[in-house]
């Protein structure tokens, strides 16, 4: 049995001169790993074109990567507010719309937590630390592999079940997070300052979508089997 195609979303980004498409490999050792084959899909202008890449895949995975423009859920742009990518924007919410649609397995990281939340209708906090002072150091500067801080899950969730644990530490490179739920979606798991650290479908949903907010790619190949049995009980939907 063929291994399942799995769309990879990456940025684009101006590096030695030259626009190129880009996207951290750890993303792809952690699919390869759960036996998937990831197809790395760069923002596209056409955003018409969504539906027929999903329907070409077995599942979606949103990476990592700028802020989420504010505009597109009716804030004013924080002092604090990053770079932001408009077309990958634009591109990332219609693969979240197509997915919805299609029923087609997602699973959202870090930025695509946020753009599966905003797409459906929810907001962000734009900066935690001007925004929820006293929070946790969410851009924690350690190395990609190194435990921040420990969330919890909500017993029973989806996230749960994939996480095999409802208690955990997670590695930590974000300045922004879910604030409000769209309607679709529920908050399964926080830091214990508060901040959001999963969201998801329902467990009865027939789409099913997880994001986390951290970097499980980047802790695949640690002690703690925690994330790869996130990546595989992915591979399992598909």
């Amino acid at each position: 049995m063929s291994a399942a195609l799995v769309a990879l979303t990456a940025t684009s980004d101006v590096i030695q001169g030259t626009r190129r498409v880009r996207v951290n490999d750890a993303y792809v050792h952690a699919l390869e790993r759960a036996g998937l084959v990831p197809v790395v899909l760069p923002p596209l202008e056409n955003v018409r074109q969504a539906a027929r890449v999903l329907a070409a895949v077995s599942g979606l995975v949103l990476s990592g990567g700028e802020d989420v423009d504010p505009a597109l859920y009716g804030a004013a742009p924080s002092p604090a507010l990053g770079t932001v990518h408009a077309r990958r924007d634009a591109w990332e919410l219609a693969l979240v719309h197509a997915a919805r649609d299609a029923s087609v397995p997602t699973l959202a990281i870090c930025r695509g937590i946020q753009v599966v939340n905003v797409a459906l209708g929810g907001t962000l906090v734009q900066d935690i630390p001007s925004e929820r002072p006293g929070a946790l150091a969410h851009e924690a500067g350690t190395a990609r592999a190194a435990r921040a801080h420990d969330i919890e899950v909500e017993p029973g969730s989806r996230l749960a079940s994939a996480l095999g644990a409802t208690r955990l530490a997670v590695n930590s490179f974000h300045h922004q997070s879910v604030d409000r739920p769209a309607p679709r979606l529920r908050i399964t798991a926080r830091s214990d300052d508060g901040i959001v650290e999963g969201l998801e479908t329902d467990r009865h949903d027939p789409w099913y979508a997880v994001g986390v907010q951290w970097h499980p790619e980047d802790l695949v190949d640690t002690e703690e089997p925690w994330d790869r049995q996130l990546f595989a009980t992915f591979a399992g939907r598909l």
